[in-house]
């Protein structure tokens, strides 16, 4: 009896009341798991030399971490996750202006945090396969595990617009999702849903550019990798990385 009050009066003196503090947690944490778990799917495609996963598994683990950060933070903050999304949202005028610098500096330190999860997770795969060194080209470059960089032959130009329209993609794609005047989704599984989404991007528009389809995911693992031992180059648009 004791003990079950001494739990009551916990989550009451650990319970965050303030909606804004709540909402920045949630979507911390549901865009923590998402990155987590994209790079780490990435790392261990490229550190094994796609022997314990190759690309197929790498993007499905991309679109499955988005189903899970829907899961932990749809019905907290709507699980944006996405600054391209919080944007799009401000444009219909479901989201207010306000919140979306707010949303984004969470998103991309919620990023940064995860790459550097990940570096400590595979850190001894990292440097067994790049030899001692952190490149960002070459045979054994290992940038790409964090962040995503053209192809040899896709022009700046061409690259922009490769985001722009994947993003665009994304984005009509869940706005339609979510409109109760679409044919509705089994409630529940609009995660899954999305998730398929991001899935068909990726195998049909991820050639060009590696197709992040989310700012904060590119910024915040890319900020990382320069402060981790990349050095500027992660920020360069590189060609002949192979």
């Amino acid at each position: 009896m004791g003990s079950a009050s001494f739990l009551t009066k916990a989550r009451g003196l650990l319970r965050i009341r303030n909606q804004l503090t709540r909402e920045c947690l949630a979507e911390l944490l549901s865009t923590f798991v998402l990155i987590a778990i994209t790079l780490s799917g990435s790392a261990q495609k490229v550190t094994s030399e796609e022997t314990k996963g190759n690309l197929l598994t790498s993007y499905l683990a991309g679109a499955l971490a988005v189903m899970v950060g829907i899961y932990i933070a749809g019905g907290i903050s709507g699980a944006h996750m996405n600054p391209a999304f919080s944007l799009a949202m401000c444009l219909t005028e479901q989201f207010p202006w306000w919140k979306f610098p707010i949303f984004m500096l969470v998103e991309t330190l919620a990023s940064f945090l995860s790459a550097g999860l990940v570096y400590i997770l595979y850190y001894d795969a990292i440097w067994h396969y790049s030899n001692g060194t952190l490149t960002v080209s070459g045979p054994r470059e290992t940038a790409s595990i964090f962040a995503t960089y053209p192809a040899d032959y896709v022009s700046v130009a061409n690259g922009f617009v490769d985001q722009v329209i994947g993003t665009g993609v994304l984005i009509v794609g869940v706005m339609g999702i979510m409109d109760n005047r679409n044919k509705g989704v089994p409630k529940g599984l609009e995660p899954v849903v999305v998730a398929m989404l991001v899935l068909s991007i990726e195998f049909s528009m991820g050639a060009n550019c590696g197709c992040p389809l989310n700012p904060a995911r590119d910024i915040g693992p890319r900020l990382f990798t320069y402060l981790a031992g990349w050095g500027p180059e992660v920020f360069r648009w590189v060609e002949g990385r192979g």
